[in-house]
Formats: C-alpha cells, structure tokens, sequence
C-alpha cells in the first residue's frame, strides 16, 4: 500500500482555510475578465501592471480574474472527480510578516526562506496568489492549471498558484522556491 505524503510545511505556515463560497459569489460579481498577471521578478505586480491602492478585488479580496480563474478550474476539477479548496489566497502584510515569524522561528534562517516571502515581495499580500488543496486537488491544478491560466509558482510548493502573465502563451519554469526572493 502506497501512502502519499503532504509536502507541505508544518501547519503554522499556512493560513486557515476559507469558504469556497466566497469564491463563487466572487465570480458572479466580477462578471468579465480581468487584467492577467504572472510571476513576478521583484516587489510588487509584474513589470508594466498598475495595481492602484483600493483597487477593485472581488469577494474574497482576489483579483477578480484570479477569482474567476478558481472557480473555472474548481468546475473543472469537480467535473474529475477532485476535490480543489482554496486554502489561502489574500494576506494582510501583518499575516504575511507572522508567517515569516513562524517560519524563522520553526525552521530559522535561510531555510524559513525557502517557504515564505516577505509582505513586500508576497503576491498573496496584492491578491495575486492563491494556495490550494487538498494535495490530490493541488496536484491535478499543477497538470491542469497553466490550461486555465493557473501557474505553479514553486516547485517545493506544489499548492501555490499565480496567474499567467497576459499575452503568454505558457507558464514560466517554476523556481525552486522562494528563497530567490529574499
């Protein structure tokens, strides 16, 4: 008997888990599609995207393309069999600090940086990012995901999720993870 394990990080790195309901009320408040983003190389959204202070998100604090994004992939990995929860999508840059917190505390320096970026340099913080499970739901969007405009970001972080950058045709190389960052 095989048993798969959870690679992800001990629980204190990891946000709580949030309705999926709010995500479907999201998507039919956005309506349409929204500005696409992709992975960024610095603080901030990716190079010539404008995310202006109080700029309009959807239920759930996500770009609403983002949001709308989800719910196609949660529609379809249903229609698989598969169960795809969101599991933390928007921080506050004081959640985002705490994990940092809790991450160096548990692991300590440079190791906690492999799983956790700073509020400056989160994408999660500017609702750009999302984390997923479980791991069976997080695994079919690392296959399908980037068919649905969804991008594995790291490759020691098989639940987080950015969007594909407009225009681009495939996702970049996930990075190793995101000590790259810091």
């Amino acid at each position: 008997m095989t048993t798969t394990t959870d690679p992800r990080p001990p629980r204190s790195t990891r946000r709580p888990h949030r309705s999926p309901l709010l995500g479907v009320l999201a998507l039919l408040l956005a309506g349409g599609a929204g500005l696409a983003y992709g992975l960024t190389d610095g603080p901030g959204p990716p190079a010539g995207v404008v995310v202006p202070p109080g700029a309009p998100t959807g239920a759930t604090g996500l770009h609403p393309d983002l949001e709308r994004r989800l719910a196609a992939a949660r529609e379809a990995a249903a229609a698989d069999g598969v169960t795809l929860t969101l599991t933390s999508g928007l921080r506050t840059a004081a959640e985002q600090q705490e994990l940092v917190d809790e991450a160096v505390d548990e692991y300590g320096a440079p190791e906690a940086y492999r799983w956790v970026l700073p509020p400056e340099r989160s994408a999660h913080v500017q609702g750009l990012a999302i984390d997923v499970g479980p791991t069976a739901g997080a695994y079919w969007l690392q296959e399908h995901g980037p068919d649905l405009g969804l991008c594995p970001t790291y490759v020691n972080e098989v639940w987080h999720f950015e969007l594909l950058a407009e225009g681009a045709a495939a996702c970049p190389e996930p990075r190793a993870d995101s000590s790259w960052a810091w």
